[in-house]
């Protein structure tokens, strides 16, 4: 523990009576030193809840931020309209002002980047850990890549940009009838990989979302409109209308910019993406299978039926793509009838891609179940298998004995994690039903 008196620190310090004047909004706040250097710099969702944090007595025994809190001597912030214009904020100003305690971000290239990919046709947007040092429009680094992540998901849904690895150039002939991911189904991105948009208009929004990463989020909100204006008085009416939702989207970042709620988890310590080549190296897949799906079934003794859907891309949870399911059509304990009917219900929605790779929680018995299913629905993803839970055993159609991975693998990490997940979401929907009725 520092040798620092903390009940002094706690109670006389000028800086903790100035944090009681914060808003309850998000923000960055700059902590200063006796000589008013700015000596670290962080993000808050809550200005005031988080800053005050540092004035408590944990705060000097936190091997986080034991080093600083003594040092601080002011402070003062700078309030944002949402979480992720002060992850932007930060990550700005951490750059210019280099604070002592922030100086590790500077070069390392173990923190997280968001990279575009600028010199593409359409330029994909990434997240990094090592940059490239030509050919790309680099923002950061982060502190963190889950709040990044988070933030990226809130700017697809205004910018529809695309963060898939696809080489999609505009005279492909491969990609002309290239059937688009989830995302393009959800209106999170314009559909770059099966030429659904030009790459002039879609380069259009890509100088967009630089100008919001750069701070100009009030010069692009007006150039919008002058365009939205111009649209229109040409009676480019589908073209204002986009413009439109697009100035709503960005005017409104603060009611649906909550980062935390967009955040996915990670899958493993590991890139994801070894996890997602292994698949494809395993299953002697055509290409990198971008979007698996897995399904699940919950129920005690037959009663409260649910499953589960969740929904993988590029290796990560895709959250807007989770489905739940209450099973409508069996009576009594029939897993394999209940995967029948959720399988049919979830192929028979032409509105929704295939996945890559279907992924049944269970054995054989659940696969041929699935498999059935299948055989009387138009849509038909690419692999269907299943893991057996006991014995992490995979098993695969027109195969007798099932496959067994090494408990390292990265591709078998990355299947547990997606049956992982689904049988958590459908134990959590199973558990809702059931205390529902116990409380009617």
């Amino acid at each position: 523990m520092s040798d620092v008196n903390v009940d002094n620190f706690c109670n006389e310090n000028s800086a903790a009576d100035k944090v009681r004047l914060f808003p309850h909004a998000p923000g960055v706040y700059l902590m200063k030193n006796a000589a008013q250097h700015v000596i670290y710099i962080g993000k808050a969702k809550d200005l005031k809840n988080r800053a005050s944090s540092y004035f408590h007595k944990s705060a000097i025994d936190d091997p986080r931020t034991a080093a600083f809190v003594p040092e601080i001597a002011d402070i003062d912030y700078i309030q944002t309209e949402s979480e992720v214009d002060a992850l932007l904020l930060e990550a700005r100003l951490i750059k210019d002002i280099q604070p002592k305690y922030n100086r590790d971000l500077k070069d390392s290239k173990t923190f997280p980047y968001l990279q575009i990919r600028t010199r593409e046709p359409f330029p994909r947007v990434e997240i990094t850990r090592t940059p490239k040092e030509f050919g790309t429009r680099l923002f950061g680094p982060f502190t963190h890549s889950s709040g990044l992540r988070g933030a990226i998901i809130v700017l697809q849904k205004i910018f529809k940009f695309r963060t898939c690895s696809l080489d999609v150039k505009p005279n492909d002939d491969r990609f002309r009838c290239f059937r688009p991911c989830i995302l393009y189904s959800i209106n999170q991105c314009s559909g770059a990989c099966n030429f659904r948009i030009t790459s002039a208009d879609y380069r259009k929004n890509i100088r967009r979302l630089i100008r919001f990463l750069e701070g100009n989020k009030k010069a692009l909100i007006a150039s919008l409109k002058q365009e939205m204006k111009l649209a229109s008085n040409e009676r480019n009416y589908e073209i204002a209308a986009e413009l439109r939702d697009q100035i709503h989207d960005l005017e409104t970042l603060n009611k649906h910019g909550n980062i935390e709620t967009h955040v996915q988890p990670e899958a493993f310590a590991i890139d994801p993406r070894r996890g997602v080549l292994g698949l494809k190296k395993i299953f002697k897949l055509e290409g990198i299978p971008r979007t698996i799906e897995g399904i699940d079934i919950a129920h005690i003794g037959g009663s409260d039926m649910v499953a589960s859907l969740v929904c993988f891309t590029d290796g990560l949870p895709f959250k807007s793509g989770y489905r739940r399911y209450k099973i409508k059509s069996v009576k009594g304990v029939d897993d394999f009838a209940c995967m029948v009917e959720v399988v049919t219900r979830r192929f028979a929605d032409d509105n929704n891609p295939p996945p890559d790779i279907l992924l049944i929680d269970g054995g054989k018995g659940q696969l041929n179940a699935a498999l059935s299913a299948l055989k009387r629905t138009t849509l038909q993803p690419k692999l269907v298998i299943s893991l057996a839970k006991k014995d992490e055993e995979i098993y695969i159609p027109n195969q007798d004995e099932p496959l067994r991975l090494n408990r390292r693998s990265f591709a078998l990490r990355l299947l547990q994690y997606v049956r992982d997940e689904a049988h958590r979401f459908a134990q959590h929907y199973h558990h809702i039903l059931r205390k529902n009725r116990f409380t009617k």
